[in-house]
Parts: structure tokens; sequence; C-alpha cells
């Protein structure tokens, strides 16, 4: 549930590991990959994509990628681009620094849960699993 990653995301991982973390547990993806969310937090620590996007665009290539679960490069493809399609019809931008202009603090960290929440939905629904 999209109230897990949430949790997650309020108590100490970022907005990309809190969406990995929650994959991990459902068996989506191994946990020695987590680390490799972390970079992909606050926009790339840089503002650009969302770390909610990222963390999702993440599991999905596990999901859907080259040599793995169910490889077909196309298919991963298609569902980054739906991801991030989703992600916009909700917020209008995927760039962090858009979404959160002006928000510090606590205030920033309540309006980036939509962000995790919405990613975690959408990512639901691409990889067809209750995420």
């Amino acid at each position: 549930m999209k109230e897990d990653v949430i949790k997650y995301y309020m108590n100490g991982y970022s907005c990309s590991e809190s969406i990995v973390k929650y994959a991990i547990d459902k068996g989506l993806f191994p946990q020695e990959l987590l680390p490799c969310a972390t970079s992909f937090s606050a926009g790339m620590s840089s503002g650009c994509v969302c770390g909610a996007v990222a963390g999702a665009q993440i599991v999905l290539g596990y999901i859907y990628g080259r040599d793995n679960k169910f490889s077909n490069e196309v298919c991963a493809r298609q569902k980054a681009k739906e991801l991030v399609e989703k992600f916009k019809e909700r917020n209008k931008v995927t760039c962090c620094k858009v979404l959160t202009a002006k928000l510090e603090g606590m205030q920033r960290k309540e309006h980036c849960c939509k962000m995790v929440s919405d990613s975690a939905e959408i990512l639901e629904e691409l990889a067809g699993v209750k995420v």
C-alpha cells in the first residue's frame, strides 16, 4: 500500500529510496540494490527529475528491462514513458525544483508525500502489482 511508502519517506528514507524499499519488501527488487536509489533523491541532488519518479523508473527498469523478469526493452521504455505521462497528468511536471519551489522543511516533506504516493500508485498500475 502507498501508506507504507509514505511511512518509509517520513521515517528517513528519501523519496527514491522509499519507492525502491517498498518494491524490495514486495519481492520485486533485490535488497542489495537499495543503495542505487540513494543518488536519485532530491532530483539527483540537482533538482531535476523528482526522486519518487526516478525510484519508480528504477523498479520498472528492473522488472521490464534487458535480461530481467519480463525482458523487453520496448516494453520497459513504454512503461517509463507512461509513468512520466501519468505523473505529469497529476502534477504538471516531473522537475523537483518546480514541484517544491518555495517549500522548505516540514512543509516540503509533507508536499513530497504526494509525489511519493502518486509515484507508488502509478508504479502499482504499470507493474501490475500492489506497490
